[in-house]
């Protein structure tokens, strides 16, 4: 089938076009940017992006050049891309994100509709309002969250007035290659100086899921929303889970799986923890490793070799 898919630059939004495409589905992935505009991680994964999709540069979602698009027919939607700037910040803003992710939504989805479109995947997070599970009330962490928790609802919106079957695929933490330098890399460039590893908030429960297992997921909830199309649910949700653990647990989960593989003393020391800013608790609830095939030996050699070949 043919697959609109917005952010594909992004970490997780790289291997869902790559899952998708090794399925057999034509990718059309529309970027923000022109091609001299990417550099670093995300220029490395917009470089073999070209291999899993047909990439169409400077096209913001819901502008001119993205609207062009949309006199191709396609059989699924898939709205990754959101506003992330500043995503950690209290100033994040939640009006200019939520007029980003859904700039001249209601036209374009009708557009699409009237050419064939069955269904759309919106992707969600774990941090939103409502979403996952833990301390209640389960409200935002915050501002970006806010503004993902508001996208969702006018998506929803305008795929009920249209009756467009709608996928929301909720993403908890995912690592692998090509991730942004985060906490699994600052633990690698830890070890590779000789360093013990810090983790300074080992007492926060969180869903780490290996990309690889997360995309695989992500592949066959898109493969499900446009299959049954208009014969199946208007609204479905998918909230895949990974390593539900304290982030100590996962530190030393890392340690042990890819400090060997690298020749690496992987040392882990657990702070006392000080900062409770954030939810002691927050998961995603469907085991993921049940729903698919998946090889979690092979994902940890292949993450072992992306560290050592590529940081």
């Amino acid at each position: 089938m043919r697959i609109l898919l917005t952010g594909a630059s992004s970490f997780t939004g790289f291997w869902f076009a790559q899952k998708l495409s090794a399925a057999g589905h034509q990718i059309v992935a529309p970027l923000r940017a022109g091609a001299a505009d990417y550099a670093g991680v995300r220029g490395a994964r917009v470089r073999q992006l070209k291999a899993y999709a047909e990439v169409v540069w400077a096209a913001p979602f819901g502008e001119a050049r993205f609207q062009d698009l949309l006199n191709q027919r396609f059989d699924l939607f898939c709205h990754h891309a959101a506003r992330v700037t500043g995503y950690r910040s209290p100033d994040f803003d939640v009006v200019a994100a939520l007029a980003d992710n859904t700039r001249n939504l209601a036209g374009m989805l009708k557009a699409m509709r009237e050419r064939g479109l069955r269904a759309m995947v919106l992707t969600g997070s774990v941090f939103e309002a409502g979403e996952g599970a833990g301390e209640p009330p389960l409200a935002a962490f915050s501002p970006y969250g806010v503004s993902k928790e508001i996208t969702a609802s006018v998506v929803r919106y305008w795929c009920n007035a249209l009756t467009l079957p709608l996928g929301k695929f909720v993403i908890p933490n995912p690592f692998g290659p090509f991730e942004e330098p985060r906490f699994c890399h600052y633990l690698v460039d830890a070890w590779r100086r000789g360093d013990v590893a810090e983790v300074r908030t080992p007492l926060y429960v969180r869903d780490n899921i290996h990309v690889e297992l997360l995309a695989d997921c992500y592949r066959a909830f898109c493969q499900t929303m446009a299959t049954q199309g208009d014969a199946g649910p208007l609204f479905s949700r998918r909230a895949p889970s990974g390593y539900v653990e304290s982030q100590g647990a996962f530190a030393q989960r890392f340690a042990a799986a890819i400090g060997p593989r690298l020749g690496l003393h992987a040392r882990v020391k657990l702070l006392t923890q000080t900062d409770f800013s954030e939810p002691l608790v927050r998961i995603n609830t469907e085991p993921a490793a049940i729903s698919v095939s998946f090889d979690e030996n092979r994902a940890w050699d292949a993450l072992a070799d992306y560290y050592r070949t590529s940081v």
